[in-house]
Parts: C-alpha cells; structure tokens; sequence
C-alpha cells in the first residue's frame, strides 16, 4: 500500500512528541516522588533546602494549586501521547495542562512564602520555564491540528 506525503507525519511532529514525553514523564515523577513524600528525592531536587520543611510547604499549597500541578503534569504526558499518535485530543490535553501550571506555578511565583534555603534557579527561574514551555507545547498542538496533523 503507497502512502502519499500528505498522510506521512512531519519528521517535527515526532521530535516535538519524543521531546515533550521526556520533559512530561520528569514532571509526572517529580508529582509521584513528592507526593509518595520520598524525603530523599526530595533532598536531591532541592538541595540546601530541609526536605521536611518542603514538604510541608507543598502540603500548604492551597487545593486549587495542588489540583493545577496535577492537571499540569498528568495532562501533559497525555498531550504527549496524544501528540504521538496524531490525535486532535492533543490540543485539550495540553490547554488544561497550561491552565493547570498557571495554577499552580502562579501561586508559587506570585502568593507562597518563600521556602528557606530554596533561593537557586529551581525555585525562581523553572516556574517560568515550565510555563512557557506548556504555551509553547499548545501553541504547538494547536498549529498541528489546524494543518490538519492531527486527526
């Protein structure tokens, strides 16, 4: 059976996906480790920080930001999936996951109490990382679907 260079997948769309996989599956262990209160991850991602006391600072993450961080990350690693596969569902999964990390990476930027010893580029310059990368894997999905990519 011939396949006609309209229904092939844009060499892009794969190095966009596998990409996105890799960065959604961190943030997906990140949320399981923190949330299992692994106290040795939890030393070994923020070091300088008492693992104890970030922990409780995540537990006083208000319900909307802790809902926001896993709509963040759990729906990025669908969008992920969904992207891989072409399917249109892309474009959902990674717009609730922007809304999600504006959520909760908003409230850490703008309204939390600064967590002692947490001063290096993980707690001040990521938050605006994570997020532009969620536009970006939008912004993406959107344009792919609009082409006509995904289905």
């Amino acid at each position: 059976m011939a396949t006609t260079a309209e229904s092939r997948t844009p060499v892009h769309v794969w190095i966009v996906g596998i990409v996105s996989l890799l960065w959604s599956c961190f943030g997906c262990y990140d949320y399981t480790m923190t949330r299992m209160r692994n106290l040795d991850y939890v030393a070994a991602s923020m070091p300088g920080v008492d693992p104890n006391a970030a922990l409780a600072w995540i537990d006083g993450m208000p319900i909307y930001a802790q809902i926001g961080w896993g709509l963040g990350v759990w729906l990025a690693l669908a969008g992920s999936i969904l992207l891989l596969i072409r399917n249109r569902w892309a474009v959902w999964a990674y717009g609730i996951s922007l809304v999600g990390a504006i959520l909760s990476l908003g409230w850490q930027i703008a309204l939390a109490p600064r967590l002692p010893g947490a001063e290096g580029p993980m707690m001040t310059v990521m938050p605006y990382v994570i997020i532009i990368v969620a536009l970006g894997l939008f912004l993406y999905a959107r344009a792919m679907a609009a082409k006509g990519v995904l289905r």
